[in-house]
């Protein structure tokens, strides 16, 4: 039995949503696939355990597909982020929607590991994307993860 619950980001969390995603993201802004996000003000989901915050998905539909934007665990290989993932699942197929999808960053390999073991597939890689999404958002970095210069967007996929 998980020792946090996952509920709908609610009004009074807005605060801590926006710091969070400073924090992990440089802004509250989220370039995908050159589409500028305001994530503190997409739906979303927090995990938490007796009110401290432990993990924050934001995701986004749009016709028949739901786009997870963010998903950020505070604490890894506990559940958070596969929780979070399902919370998102239920609400794209609540919404009809049949396909969920995200992209990460050519650095993020555990990302890619962490999808894939949950059924995601790989659907493409957007060579030099980060060029395009740094017009959009300059504080993107140069570099990533162990120093790999980030260029491409890997985009993942989830049929519902």
């Amino acid at each position: 039995m998980p020792d946090f619950e996952i509920r709908p980001v609610e009004v009074n969390d807005t605060s801590w949503v926006r710091s969070l995603l400073v924090e992990r993201w440089g802004s509250s802004v989220i370039v995908t696939r050159g589409c500028l996000h305001q994530a503190d003000q997409l739906p979303g989901f927090v995990a938490d355990s007796a009110g401290a915050y432990l993990g924050l998905v934001t995701y986004r539909i749009e016709g028949d597909q739901c786009e997870v934007v963010s998903l950020d665990s505070l604490r890894e290989r506990v559940g958070i982020g596969a929780a979070l993932l399902d919370a998102v699942g239920t609400a794209a197929r609540e919404a009809g929607c049949r396909r969920i999808w995200l992209v990460t960053t050519n650095d993020n390999l555990a990302a890619v590991r962490f999808y894939q073991k949950r059924g995601w597939r790989l659907v493409a890689v957007h060579r030099e994307a980060l060029a395009e999404s740094r017009k959009l958002k300059p504080e993107i970095p140069q570099l990533g993860i162990d120093g790999i210069p980030l260029r491409d967007e890997i985009e993942l996929e989830l049929l519902t």
